[in-house]
């Protein structure tokens, strides 16, 4: 099975509106017009199906599903510039930026896809 098809299963598996919510951030951040590489990575015991990871010269950002939400981690995500101010979560963290989406929560998409490209263009002018 392919990161595509990994992923695909975890979306499949997840609970009410949160796969649906999941798969409608993967579509906008793989439409985001940066060059991705989708990958499913830290699986262990606790979490045998892994973690959806979207990368682009270093990791952009990490998909999890939270008990009351969906949330995109951003690692460099205080290096991104935000001025839709989508960051909700994680905002004392040195490096770390989270956006955290609820049930029913609108998304606004072209300021995901500011970021997306923001974090694309960091990771790859820090190489």
């Amino acid at each position: 099975m392919n990161a595509s098809q990994e992923i695909d299963a975890i979306i499949k598996k997840a609970v009410g509106w949160k796969g649906s919510k999941l798969s409608q951030l993967r579509f906008i951040i793989n439409h985001s017009g940066t060059d991705l590489i989708e990958e499913v990575k830290w699986k262990k015991p606790s979490k045998p199906e892994g973690v959806p990871v979207w990368s682009c010269g270093g990791i952009i950002c990490v998909a999890d599903i939270l008990k009351n939400a969906v949330r995109l981690t951003f690692p460099k995500g205080a290096l991104i510039l935000d001025p839709k101010k989508l960051f909700n979560t994680r905002l004392d963290s040195k490096s770390v930026r989270a956006i955290d989406f609820f049930e029913g929560g609108d998304v606004d998409e072209s300021a995901l896809k500011a970021l997306i490209r923001e974090a694309a263009k960091i990771n790859t002018n820090a190489k």
